[in-house]
């Protein structure tokens, strides 16, 4: 992770004449003397380059007799030179005005991290998947981000295909995701169960491929002034590859300690991947870069654990799964001020998880020579003739996801002008296998179409900006105008997937066991649009005091305007140390999919399935019991920190937050039909239980992010030790906001449980200690995440309190050649687990939520790497 890009005026190489068997150490500085981060330094024929790290440093060994060095930084002129004769290098500015570099948070065309009133990461995804055994974004981004939050789920119906996430423990709706700096679209999923973004929906990271992605920037900082809706804890701005004559392919794979399993498999969960990038030039200046990746991830069995004895056997574990990428990112020059853009992709993704077991029998009352006593009787929820021993239903996905964008980028009498169009798909189809309706009887299928939902939303983005370098020292302005349209429709399944046969005094429930299908009054298709527009403001006062500045008014059709504002500043009191603060508003409009989301859907507690109505916002029983239309989210936030260096090796930032959400949108508890207020409606309208989105809470997050970056060289190696911490405590501010009738039941609407599991977004603290050791063709990363602990309650009440956990991870590697490198390693060394719990009652049928580190345990991995080119 780099805290600290810089973009230097001048770059200067400092060298010494250099050997065959000799190896060329130097430093890159800008003008002012100060490191330079990022630029590559190559001996040319050859693919033996470096990047600078955190102090410039580099180590090249050359390969060749008389070798020629080739040096390039971002927005500069590549030069090439004799070795020998490189004792300082200038590198001009490039010749295309049009070939900057901007960074997330800021519309200056010359604003670098470091610059930037707002903290900001980077994260080089190339050195990140080098030596790491995560394979898609939302993992990676899990275990180098501390304020990024990211758990594979288990046993929570669509939430098991589409990973949930979050930025400072808020929910996976509250970050914007854009790619390339344009708004990429959410998936269609809501999250229902698990630890993490109930009731929410969110942007599913896994579905663009880490081998296309150049970098990562994370704003970590309130912008919906900036950027719109979503923003409210922060951006992820996903940047794709620009790379020309340059092929890279990579295989990897890995898999678990099979710990707790039932067969004595040593190992599961096999994850494979393999995926290959290449870019070609077009014209001056111009590029075409592919993309294609395979991932396929095997099931885990997790379901035998220490405090199981006595209980039946079930299937637990991570769900199976086949992913297929391709994407495309290019720019076509048409004049000396003018290009056109294209970049976008596909993905198939088909899923496997394992729903709740159906035990053979249940456990019931009855009456024994006129007394009431326990027994045993067939389960109504499973068939003897078709499972004698019971079943364990198999909810399987197809996903289809896409999303393109084609823009025209040009200057016009000193504006910077971008017209781009956006066009997001993701549709979401639920089966279920190895099930059966049980009203059916013997006669039953085991497999069925359970129907599902898309989303889909379109962008027409208009941006100008420019920079008046004699107002004062200098002032970018930057306005602009944006038209989204949504849509979003649910699908029905096939008939005996949701319906029930026969009478009802059979007591067979209907539809598919472990995910009824979609009914057809389930069925909904909706649309809304929205208008913004917005001024963006950045002035230097004076060289060391910048103050910034945003407004914007959006409108939605189906609630109405917002306006929200951003401040900010930066005082650098040195060269070194530097002062920076902001305060901003900001909004999160309720998703079409919150809306308009209804289902029945089957709950398990206390170890029984149980049906529940999940209401639309505006269907019959919500109006009937009072639920108001959802209104938009509003944030206050702040931030303060400081960032500087120490001497040429150590730079460090801190940043201290706080973010006040009002009107969050939650899914409440759930109501049955013998309340005492509003039981009669719900009998009246043949509902046994129900639960609702509404506006529901107000939170307070209080947090501090703090990074340091060292790089120093160890023997004839280069070291670089990373430190970077997330401290985050999550309030919920008083009660839920209530209904009339429901006045007086707050802990039903949203009580202890449910508050649980909204702090339980992000835990207390997680830090990360890295060390990352280079000499010569060998490299070694070690690194620690402590994960801080976790409380939730069960579905008893009981509290699971996830106590602290360290995990290590350990990665070795070797360039066999100038183009292959092999990596191997372990995620998780010592195979850790989070704190065991009763499977009977937890969130997702396991000995444990989906909380912290994750519970696989210890997972080894190898990767082949082949890179050749420039």
């Amino acid at each position: 992770m780099r805290n600290n890009l810089l973009i230097p005026l001048v770059c200067l190489v400092s060298t010494a004449a250099w050997g065959q068997n000799a190896s060329l150490t130097g430093q890159v500085l800008d003008a002012a003397g100060r490191p330079v981060i990022g630029a590559t330094i190559v001996e040319k024929g050859t693919n033996n380059g470096t990047s600078t790290g955190g102090d410039g440093r580099f180590t090249l060994r050359p390969r060749t007799a008389t070798p020629r060095l080739v040096v390039s930084s971002l927005g500069y002129a590549t030069q090439e030179v004799a070795a020998a004769d490189a004792q300082s290098i200038k590198l001009a500015e490039s010749s295309t005005s049009l070939d900057v570099v901007q960074v997330v948070g800021s519309r200056s065309q010359n604003r670098s991290v470091t610059d930037s009133p707002s903290p900001v990461d980077i994260i080089d995804i190339r050195e990140v998947t080098a030596k790491t055994g995560q394979l898609d974004v939302n993992q990676l981004l899990q275990f180098v981000a501390p304020s990024f939050n990211s758990n594979r789920q288990t046993g929570a119906d669509g939430a098991d295909h589409v990973d949930p996430a979050s930025l400072r423990g808020l929910g996976p709706d509250q970050t914007l995701v854009l790619v390339n700096g344009k708004r990429w679209h959410q998936s269609a999923l809501v999250n229902l169960f698990g630890s993490r973004g109930r009731g929410n929906t969110g942007t599913d990271l896994n579905t663009i491929p880490a081998a296309s992605i150049e970098r990562i920037e994370i704003l970590r900082d309130g912008a919906s002034a900036q950027y719109g809706s979503d923003a409210i804890a922060g951006v992820i701005n996903i940047v794709l590859k620009t790379s020309v004559k340059e092929l890279t392919a990579n295989v990897n794979y890995g898999a678990y300690d099979a710990k707790y399993r039932f067969d004595d498999k040593k190992f599961d969960g096999g994850n494979f991947n393999a995926n290959v990038n290449y870019g070609v030039g077009l014209g001056q200046g111009g590029f075409v870069n592919a993309t294609l990746d395979f991932n396929q991830r095997q099931h885990t069995q997790r379901a035998n654990v220490p405090n199981t004895e006595g209980i039946q056997r079930r299937e637990y574990g991570d769900p199976k799964a086949r992913n297929t990428s391709a994407y495309l990112n290019s720019k076509l020059p048409l004049s000396e001020n003018l290009y056109a853009y294209v970049f976008g992709g596909v993905n198939f993704r088909k899923g496997e998880s394992y729903a709740y077991t159906r035990f053979p029998t249940s456990d019931s009352t009855g009456v024994v020579n006129g007394d009431t006593v326990d027994i045993t009787v067939p389960n109504p929820r499973s068939n003897a003739k078709i499972y004698p021993n019971g079943f364990d239903p198999i909810i399987t996905s197809s996903l289809t996801d896409g999303h393109g964008v084609a823009g025209l980028r040009g200057t016009f009498g000193g504006w910077d002008v971008d017209l781009s169009n956006g066009f997001g798909s993701n549709r979401f189809r639920y089966g279920v296998t190895n099930t059966l309706n049980a009203s059916l009887g013997a006669n039953s299928p085991t497999t069925f179409d359970a129907g599902g939902f898309q989303l889909q939303q379109n962008v027409l983005n208009l941006s100008l900006s420019r920079n008046f370098k004699t107002v004062l020292e200098g002032l970018n302005l930057a306005v602009g105008s944006e038209y989204r349209r949504e849509w979003y429709q649910i699908f029905a399944g096939e008939e005996s997937s949701y319906r029930k046969f026969g009478p009802d005094s059979s007591n067979r429930p209907a539809g598919s066991q472990g995910f009824p299908g979609f009914q057809p009054r389930n069925e909904v298709k909706a649309s809304r649009n929205n208008i913004g527009v917005y001024v963006d403001a950045e002035l230097d006062v004076t060289k060391a005091f910048l103050l910034a500045g945003a407004l914007r008014y959006e409108n939605y059709s189906d609630f109405g305007g917002t306006t929200t504002g951003k401040i900010a500043t930066r005082l650098k009191l040195s060269e070194n140390f530097s002062l920076r603060g902001t305060y901003s508003t900001g909004f999160r409009a309720p998703s079409l999919a919150q809306v308009n989301f209804n289902t029945v859907f089957t709950n398990v507690v206390g170890g029984k399935a149980v049906d529940i109505l999940l209401d639309r916002n505006n269907g019959p029983v919500s109006r009937a019991v009072g639920i108001p239309a959802l209104t938009q989210e509003r944030s206050q936030s702040a931030s303060v920190g400081f960032t500087g260096r120490a001497g040429s090796v150590l730079s460090f930032t801190v940043d201290g937050y706080y973010i006040h959400i009002k009107d969050r949108i939650v899914l409440t508890g759930t109501f049955a039909d013998d309340d005492d207020q509003i039981g009669s409606i719900l009998t009246g309208l043949n509902v046994g239980q129900a639960q609702f989105f509404a506006n529901a809470v107000s939170t307070d997050t209080w947090g501090l992010d703090a990074v340091l970056a060292n790089t120093t060289g160890v023997g004839t190696g280069r070291l670089t030790t990373t430190l970077a911490a997330n401290l985050n405590r999550l309030l919920v501010v008083g009660a839920a906001k209530t209904t009339p009738l429901l006045a007086g039941k707050e802990e039903t609407f949203f009580g202890e449980r449910e508050r649980a599991f909204v702090k339980a977004s992000a835990p207390p603290y997680k830090v990360n200690l890295t060390f990352d050791y280079n000499v010569g063709r060998f490299g070694a990363l070690v690194r620690f995440v402590q994960f801080g602990r976790v409380l939730l309650y069960d579905y008893n009440g009981d509290p699971n309190r996830y106590r602290a956990r360290l995990t290590t991870d350990l990665a070795l590697s070797y360039s066999l050649t100038n183009q292959l490198r092999l990596s191997a390693g372990a995620s998780n060394l010592f195979d850790v687990y989070p704190s065991f719990f009763n499977p009977l009652a937890t969130e997702n049928g396991g000995a444990w939520d989906a909380v912290q580190m994750g519970s696989n345990g210890r997972f080894y991995f190898a990767k082949l790497q082949f890179r050749i080119g420039k």
